[in-house]
This record gives structure tokens, C-alpha cells and sequence, in this order.
């Protein structure tokens, strides 16, 4: 069996499964829950205590749907190796302490027909944007199949059209991971952080730059996908390091988003 062991476990979340299992469930269970009916999300994939709360607000929306949702496309930025265009993986799995997520070989196979994607290990072994994210899709979730993609150097249409050929209907969900601004003060990074996210619910890419998010290359092929599919976006929560559980003189951002 061909699978992606964890690189984060034990740093980024929990090691142990009971106690992952816990602790997930009590950010979902302070989660404010909402009546939405997400296609998409965006959630952020810092350390859990840093940005667990927030991610948590998203993730509590997909509730109702468990056993409904049978296929999640997660994209999230290469934080640990240079690429151009975005990297599948060759393994049947990817392990969490919660256990094994199956991966859609018949999607992934399908999305090698595009220029933009390339079967491309090492861009998964170590990167954390969509590690973080699967205890959370377990927990909610249970079973689905999985169709992982790091993002490099890829233009909005790039990220769009793997989004398009991946859309499905209310079987699949799709998920970017992106934390916010990095490294300011708490007050730059409010003002930052918001305008980013006015740029979000306006689905508006082009006011999304380099410094705004780590993952602005998926967000901004979101953005202009869901534009075309008439998606409306909502902020859920908007806070920072600040807030959670660091100091706020170099803070780093975090959001929450839903497009329905």
C-alpha cells in the first residue's frame, strides 16, 4: 500500500489519535454554526492553536452534509519546494492519526491530461497547507476520497480550470487552505487581513497580492471560478495570532470563508 505518511503530527496537531480526536471536536464544538451550504471553503493551516478556532468555523458549516460529501479537491500553497504549475501525488493514501484517506486515482488521472499538473512527490512529503486540513475533513466528514494539489507558480485560469474539471456537483467539495498577512503588527495585520477579505467576498482576485496570503495563488483560481459559477462568498471569521494564541507584535492572519 502506497501511502503519505504524516510530516506534521505531533508539531502542527496532535500525535495521538484520541487526543487529535478531542481536540478537533472541541474547536468544532465552540464554533458558532451557521445555516450554510458551502461548495467551498477557504481555511487557514497554521498550527492548531493558532488557527484551529478559526478554521473550526468553516469546517462546523459542513455538518449537515456528513455522508453527503463523498470527494474533497484541497489545494494549498508549497511552502517546501519550488514549483511551477501544481503536484499530485502517486500514493493510493494519505495517513493522518485518524487513519488512511483514500485518493481518487481516477481525478488524479484525469487531471494529468492538463499542462499545468505533474505527478510530483516531494512536493507533498513535507508541506504541511493541506496536512493540517485532513484531521478536520475526517472528523466532519468520515469517509471521502481525497485530491490533493500543491500550488506553486500557477495563474488564476491555471487554478480555475483544475477547479472546473473537479467541480462536480454536491458530492464534492473543495477546499483552499491559505493563512492571511504575515509577520506584522496586530493593527497592520487587521487592516490587512480585512481588506483581503473585502477582496474575497467581492470575489475580486486582482486585489489579492503576494503579501496578502501564502496561498493567494488557489484563492485568487477560487475567486475567479466562483465568479463564473455565480458562487456568493462570506466571511465567517477573521482574526490572527494575535487573537489565539501568540504575542501581536509579529502576527500572522487567519480567515475563515464560505462560497455557496
Amino acid at each position: 500500500m502506497n501511502i503519505r505518511n504524516p510530516a506534521v503530527a505531533g508539531m502542527f496537531y496532535p500525535g495521538e489519535a484520541g487526543e487529535l480526536h478531542r481536540q478537533v471536536q472541541g474547536y468544532l464544538r465552540e464554533a458558532a454554526s451557521a445555516p450554510h451550504n458551502p461548495k467551498a471553503i477557504i481555511v487557514p493551516h497554521a498550527g492548531y492553536i493558532y488557527s484551529g478556532p478559526v478554521a473550526a468555523t468553516a469546517y462546523a458549516s459542513l455538518v449537515p452534509r456528513r455522508g453527503r460529501i463523498e470527494r474533497v479537491v484541497l489545494l494549498g500553497p508549497s511552502h517546501r519546494v519550488p514549483l511551477e504549475g501544481m503536484a499530485v501525488s502517486s500514493v493510493e493514501f494519505f495517513a493522518t492519526p485518524l487513519g488512511d484517506i483514500p485518493i481518487d486515482r481516477e481525478a488524479v488521472k484525469h487531471l494529468l491530461t492538463l499542462p499545468q499538473v505533474k505527478v510530483m512527490d516531494e512536493a507533498h512529503l513535507l508541506e504541511h497547507s493541506l496536512e493540517v486540513q485532513l484531521p478536520f475533513l475526517q472528523e466532519i466528514l468520515g469517509e471521502f476520497r481525497l485530491i490533493p494539489l500543491v500550488v506553486g507558480d500557477s495563474s488564476p485560469d491555471e487554478v480555475a480550470e483544475v477547479l472546473e474539471l473537479l467541480w462536480g456537483g454536491e458530492e464534492t467539495l473543495l477546499v483552499i487552505s491559505s493563512d492571511l498577512s504575515h509577520y506584522q503588527d496586530y493593527e497592520t495585520a487587521r487592516r490587512l487581513d480585512r481588506a483581503t477579505s473585502d477582496a474575497i467576498e467581492a470575489l475580486a482576485p486582482q486585489r489579492i497580492h503576494y503579501d496578502d496570503a501564502c496561498g493567494r495563488n488557489p484563492v485568487n483560481g477560487l475567486l475567479l471560478a466562483a465568479r463564473r459559477r455565480g458562487l456568493h462568498a462570506s466571511t465567517l471569521d477573521l482574526r490572527n495570532s494575535g487573537d489565539t494564541a501568540g504575542p501581536r507584535d509579529r502576527v500572522v492572519g487567519y480567515g475563515a470563508y464560505v462560497f455557496e
